[in-house]
């Protein structure tokens, strides 16, 4: 143990010397708020039509960026396209009807769903209410039970003892099983479930929260199979039990502290149809080989997409992601004039413009199955998406950015950038979003997440939610671009370090 801490203590001073490099400063001033300005009146114009995905503006806005690359002259990757298209399906609200013992259910009523690809008919007297669908080291849902092509019941949150003690953290103190519903989903795919039925404690006080988003399509990437994912209120779920209810299950397994399923005993027909129309969207690539380490690569990134317009309000998404977008553009720009004066990147740098990050983070999910360069030899990824505004807390001090994620992988990674900061910058690294119990659940709500799920240590730079998010009025005239300056130079001084040093960040997992 005294050894495991003198590593740590150690990695600070060993991770980044935090000496001025002259170099890496002179093409820090490539990055400007002047140009930064100029791109995203165009990008963040109405003239782009809120760049939606798979819509003319996000077209427009691909070509504007790839344009720029070729102006500076970034090469595409492997000279062949800047483009990295990618298929959707759009999926109009459809029907999907339920049965229990014969009586009809009501959608956006008794129960609520989003659009699936896939058009399936499942007639079942096999589910089994799994409890709370946890799968931990501590407390395992699934332990002993085969799930294999069966449709699951669980419910939300997770178990409490009698002493209100959770039997995960073993204190009164939630733990990420509470504040995370994905986790679950995602146990619950990897266990090959054929349907997941979460049951809703307010049905409809979730599907009036949900209204806009359930009468609307999606966008989701195209594939043969998904898992059906249905929210029911606890009259359904008490009918599929017929003879127990929820609270009694919640009840005995507080006072047991062990998981307990309990098979449904009542025949469930599940009617799923779908309305769906092909897409095709784009990711921008801009790619800086590298010279003796140009087999490894980083990836800085952003997305250029955000929410297109209805009628004619057009919503311009100036900080989401225009600030983001511009800020990659400015960086790259910096990278390709050092490399044009004889001072290239030892590793290859990709900038990767994201479109579908409003529809689900897809265009960074298609690229980390589709990678243009391996996963393997990805060293990190360098996100950016909102450093154009300042929040409600730092209304008076606007030299700030929160950083996520920094930590989570490579605790190296984290001290590079800490030292950057230090060396460089020196304004405030906000973590507050860092924190596993964030409610925001912003770690898993920007491109950075994908990579981070196939185990590549990012950084995610974010200035946090403002009034203007997600609405009409985020535009260009309230965007603070000294500050994008600072935060970009931020960005660009990290992937340098990390692009330059000779031994490649470690993952936390292989320290010894």
């Amino acid at each position: 143990m005294i050894k495991k801490i003198i590593f740590f203590l150690l990695i600070p001073v060993i991770a980044f010397s935090q000496e001025k490099d002259k170099v890496a400063m002179k093409y820090a001033k490539e990055i400007a708020a002047n140009s930064m300005f100029k791109n995203l009146s165009v990008l963040a114009s109405d003239e782009y039509e809120g760049r939606e995905t798979g819509k003319k503006g996000q077209k427009m806005a691909a070509a504007y960026i790839a344009k720029q690359f070729k102006e500076m002259g970034i090469p595409p990757y492997k000279d062949t396209s800047y483009y990295q298209p990618y298929p959707l399906n759009m999926l109009a609200p459809a029907p999907l009807n339920i049965e229990i013992e014969g009586k009809k259910y009501t959608r956006n009523k008794d129960y609520y769903n989003f659009p699936l690809q896939t058009e399936q008919k499942i007639e079942t007297q096999n589910i089994i209410f799994l409890g709370y669908g946890i799968e931990d080291s501590v407390y395992n849902d699934y332990e002993g039970v085969n799930v294999s092509d069966r449709v699951i019941m669980i419910m939300e949150g997770e178990p409490f003892s009698d002493d209100s003690l959770s039997l995960i953290t073993q204190s009164k103190i939630s733990s990420k099983w509470s504040f995370n519903l994905n986790l679950k989903i995602e146990a619950a795919k990897q266990k090959n479930v054929a349907a997941l039925l979460i049951v809703k404690d307010d049905i409809g006080k979730e599907i009036e929260k949900n209204k806009t988003k359930l009468a609307t399509a999606t966008l989701k990437l195209t594939q043969e199979k998904e898992m059906p994912i249905i929210y029911i209120s606890k009259l359904m779920a008490n009918e599929i039990l017929k003879y127990r209810d929820t609270e009694n299950v919640q009840r005995i397994i507080s006072e047991t502290k062990r998981p307990l399923n309990v098979p449904g005993k009542s025949t469930v027909i599940i009617d799923i149809q779908n309305n769906t129309q092909p897409i095709i969207a784009e990711n921008v690539l801009g790619y800086i080989e590298g010279s003796d380490l140009k087999e490894q690569l980083i990836v800085v990134s952003a997305h250029y997409d955000h929410l297109g317009k209805e009628g004619n309000i057009v919503f311009n998404g100036a900080d989401d992601d225009g600030s983001g977008t511009v800020a990659i553009i400015d960086i790259a720009k910096a990278f390709i004039k050092a490399k044009k004066e004889g001072h290239g990147p030892r590793r290859s740098i990709l900038f990767i413009a994201f479109s579908g990050e409003e529809k689900g983070l897809l265009g960074s999910a298609y690229y980390v199955e589709n990678p243009v360069f391996p996963l393997k030899n990805t060293v990190c990824d360098l996100n950016i998406d909102m450093i154009g505004r300042i929040d409600d807390d730092h209304f008076d001090d606007p030299d700030y950015i929160y950083l996520i994620g920094s930590d989570k992988l490579s605790f190296q990674l984290h001290n590079i950038s800490e030292g950057v900061n230090k060396t460089y910058i020196n304004i405030k690294l906000d973590y507050r979003y860092n924190d596993d119990k964030d409610r925001n659940r912003y770690y898993y709500r920007s491109d950075h997440y994908n990579f981070a799920k196939n185990g590549i240590p990012v950084i995610f730079y974010f200035n946090g939610i403002h009034p203007d998010y997600h609405r009409e009025t985020d535009e260009i005239e309230k965007i603070n671009f000294d500050k994008m300056q600072k935060i970009a130079r931020l960005v660009y001084y990290t992937a340098w370090e990390v692009a330059n040093r000779t031994d490649r960040i470690v993952l936390d997992s292989e320290r010894k």
